[in-house]
């Protein structure tokens, strides 16, 4: 059994069923790590970065079988994967991230994926922050996300945009499914999440084009990476917000 709590949650709703065909429909090194070492009979795992799936198909060619795959598709396209069923779909935070590459299609996500389960549904996602609590900690990983999210759009890309778990569960039902758990999970955030956010945040100034702004966002990173690596070294993981799971099944 994986040591992911969220991954081990669902685990535990699978229970003794077989998980058969495996669609993992928004796929990244995480959610495949855990996929590959399941007993499915064979699985398929979607992303839209073309240059993604060639990386992970070199990453897990190892444990991969002739039944398994990696492949480059978007969920808007109507012929993608089309006639495919398979015995579990997962969209691990695929809600968030699909806004990157199918902007304005998250109600219709669901309905999408919907001919493509055949027994379970599993959904994995991130409260967002604004609905959350105003602690120090969670102040200063909101900071860190406007932050992240204002570098992001400077250099001319898309940014995540997560759904709160009500807004999913309810477009879970419309698409025709019946929701069978939900439940959240409290996040610690430790250095490592700063280290990595700000990392992004460094990166994306390489595409902007205005020194003096990217001069003043520079400063803005170095001092966001002392605060935030200091209130983590003075009280150790930093909780703050929730991510979800939520299990469904076809209705009949």
């Amino acid at each position: 059994m994986t040591t992911d709590r969220l991954f081990g949650f669902i685990e535990r709703l699978q229970g003794s069923t077989e998980w058969g065909r495996f669609l993992d429909a928004g796929t990244g090194r995480h959610s495949l790590q855990w996929v590959s070492g399941l007993k499915t009979r064979s699985w398929t795992a979607v992303t839209g970065d073309a240059l993604r799936a060639q990386s992970l198909t070199r990453k897990f060619s190892r444990v991969m079988r002739p039944t398994d795959q990696v492949v480059a598709g978007n969920w808007q396209d109507a012929a993608f994967l089309h006639g495919e069923r398979y015995d579990v779909v997962l969209a691990d935070y695929l809600l968030g991230a699909i806004d990157g590459f199918a902007p304005y299609f998250q109600d219709r996500l669901f309905p999408r994926l919907r001919p493509h389960v055949g027994a379970r549904f599993y959904i994995v996602g991130l409260q967002p922050y604004e609905l959350l609590e105003r602690s120090p900690a969670g102040l200063l990983i909101r900071e860190l996300a406007r932050l992240r999210d204002a570098c992001i759009l400077l250099a001319g890309d898309r940014c995540y945009r997560e759904y709160p778990l009500e807004w999913v569960t309810r477009h879970v039902e419309e698409a025709g499914f019946v929701v069978e758990e939900a439940q959240t999970f409290p996040i610690r955030y430790g250095a490592q999440f700063f280290v990595e956010q700000l990392n992004v945040c460094e990166r994306k100034l390489t595409k902007i084009q205005r020194p003096a702004l990217v001069k003043g966002l520079r400063d803005t990173i170095a001092d966001l990476r002392e605060r935030g690596l200091a209130l983590c070294q003075l009280e150790g993981d930093l909780r703050f917000g929730e991510d979800y799971v939520v299990c469904a099944r076809p209705r009949q």
